[in-house]
């Protein structure tokens, strides 16, 4: 007879409670990493800016947030390197689609990134996901597509809302 083995799985609720940084992923908690190497905290910086650039010389109400509770449901909670959102955040975290996420490669979130948080975003219906790996300063793109798959796109456009594009020129991130 094997040992039978307990899994809690946590909720929203339950990751109020917690102290230091975590993500939820479908009732399972995941300490974040330690704190970002200074390349990594460099790219996030020159596109934060690069972003938020854009977005005041264009005539939508986009915004570039760092970190934010990403509420998937309720069992899921996640904090994205960097997120742009074209509506007013009411609250402590987002629980609705929005434009385009970003995820900075590190070799302790590389699988969960690629794979788990992936999945999430394209079910979630987030119209862009965007991850950029430091290590060789590479970048993948994906769109949803009519039947709500990601799909690679390679140049770096963004229709963000119905009155607004933007063009970002992936080279000065780096």
């Amino acid at each position: 007879m094997g040992a039978t083995k307990l899994i809690p799985h946590y909720t929203y609720k339950d990751y109020l409670q917690w102290q230091g940084r975590w993500e939820l992923i479908e009732g399972i908690a995941i300490a974040m990493s330690p704190m970002a190497n200074p390349k990594h905290q460099r790219i996030a910086s020159n596109l934060n800016i690069t972003l938020g650039t854009l977005l005041r010389n264009n005539t939508c109400n986009c915004q570039v947030y760092q970190p934010i509770d990403v509420k998937i449901k309720e069992d899921t909670v996640v904090n994205p390197d960097l997120l742009i959102v074209c509506e007013e955040i009411e609250g402590q975290f987002l629980d609705r689609p929005f434009p385009l996420v970003v995820e900075i490669l590190s070799p302790s979130t590389r699988l969960k990134d690629e794979v788990s948080k992936f999945e999430l975003y394209e079910s979630f219906g987030i119209k862009y996901y965007l991850m950029i790996d430091p290590k060789d300063d590479s970048t993948k793109l994906f769109v949803l597509d009519d039947e709500h798959k990601y799909v690679p796109q390679h140049h770096f456009s963004f229709d963000l809302t119905e009155n607004c594009t933007i063009e970002l020129n992936i080279e000065e991130v780096f």
